[in-house]
């Protein structure tokens, strides 16, 4: 039981850190976008691109902590 919550673990910490990555890749988009041409449709569509990634990021920190409690309270 131990061994599949810490899989579980590292598999919701790869995942908070590629939605931390994809989202900070949207708002690098959005500032480069923004700088170049003035274009809302593009920019609107990126922000929300990032929402969406730092939304599954909260996610899945709440789940790999959900976890861990778990694992506390069976570790007991």
């Amino acid at each position: 039981m131990n061994t599949i919550l810490i899989i579980a673990i590292i598999l919701l910490s790869i995942m908070v850190v590629v939605s931390l990555v994809r989202g900070i890749v949207a708002f690098l988009k959005t500032t480069k976008i923004d700088l170049e041409n003035n274009s809302s449709e593009t920019v609107t569509e990126m922000q929300m691109m990032q929402n969406k990634a730092m939304f599954d990021r909260i996610k899945y920190q709440g789940l790999a902590i959900l976890v861990v409690a778990i694992l506390l309270a069976v570790a007991r």
